[in-house]
């Protein structure tokens, strides 16, 4: 229980960060798009190649990002198909990057910390991977798709550096090849970056509260997915692994496991805003979300952890 408190009150900067954005959109006029470019295109890579430069690699770890990745994939591409019947208004293809992928970041890390430890935070973030992977591949491409045809939704892909940056970090990290020590502070200060501005997209794309919901049907079946379906999956995962391929451990189904109950993605609304797909949609969602979280991660935490 007492985990579970001092996770709450964690947590409780992420909801003032939300509101200081807010404040800087509705009086101060900051653009959310802007800010989307710099995050997607500049502070998210940088926050991708410090995390895996950072963790203990092996066959199994490296995978992690992958098996995450797939599973982002099958809760994304089955929530679509039902979202494209459901979904009149242009949102549905933001629904598979809403559900698929979450706040893994501001959430989820101080949330590992404060539950695994320092070991236990290094496989969180190198699973953690997945999404972020998942982010700038197949949940981007099929946002695009809402606007976009194939080949411009390819190439937009190929130009998101996050890929880049991750395979470039297992390159140099398997090579033990380290961040020289001048430029971890650099780093470092881009994290800070990431959690900071990342939550304060979210407060800028709210332009009113009456109505937050927006469009019922996504916001519904964006919840459902989000802390239904994906740790309904994550469950299965646990059960499969431990009861028939003992691949992993308890510290991988936990890793799992927690990022499956994080809220919606705070880049879900910087991708909205990129691509310029509905961000008062998503933005209002991911904010509910965010509010549901409060009550929701301590409590399956304790529930199931």
């Amino acid at each position: 229980m007492a985990a579970v408190v001092g996770l709450f009150y964690t947590l409780l900067p992420l909801y003032v960060t939300v509101a200081l954005g807010w404040i800087a959109g509705r009086y101060l006029q900051a653009s959310g798009r802007h800010i989307a470019g710099i995050m997607l295109y500049i502070v998210t890579p940088s926050v991708v190649f410090s995390g895996v430069m950072s963790a203990p690699l092996s066959l199994e770890v490296v995978l992690l990002p992958f098996l995450v990745l797939g599973f982002c994939s099958i809760i994304g591409i089955g929530h679509l198909v039902i979202a494209r019947r459901v979904l009149t208004d242009g949102s549905a293809s933001l629904i598979p990057l809403s559900v698929g992928t979450g706040n893994t970041g501001y959430f989820g890390v101080p949330a590992a910390l404060l539950l695994f430890g320092e070991q236990g935070l290094a496989l969180y973030i190198v699973c953690m991977l997945g999404t972020t992977l998942y982010e700038s591949s197949v949940g981007f491409y099929l946002a695009a798709r809402g606007r976009f045809g194939v080949r411009d939704c390819l190439i937009k892909v190929s130009r998101l550096p996050s890929l880049y940056a991750f395979f470039l970090a297992v390159l140099l990290n398997l090579s033990q090849v380290e961040i020289p020590l001048t430029f971890v502070p650099l780093f470092d200060n881009l994290r800070g970056a990431y959690s900071v501005f990342g939550m304060m997209i979210i407060g800028m794309s709210i332009l009113s509260f009456q109505g937050l919901a927006g469009n019922v049907r996504f916001t519904a079946l964006a919840f459902f997915g989000k802390f239904i379906a994906w740790p309904a999956l994550a469950l299965c995962f646990w059960w499969v692994d431990s009861q028939f391929l003992h691949i992993y451990d308890m510290a991988a189904y936990q890793a799992v496991l927690l990022i499956s109950f994080t809220p919606i993605a705070a880049n879900t609304v910087v991708i909205a805003n990129l691509l310029d797909i509905a961000p008062q949609q998503v933005a209002g969602t991911a904010l509910l979300s965010t509010l549901f979280a409060l009550v929701y991660i301590p409590f399956m935490v304790s529930w199931l952890l």
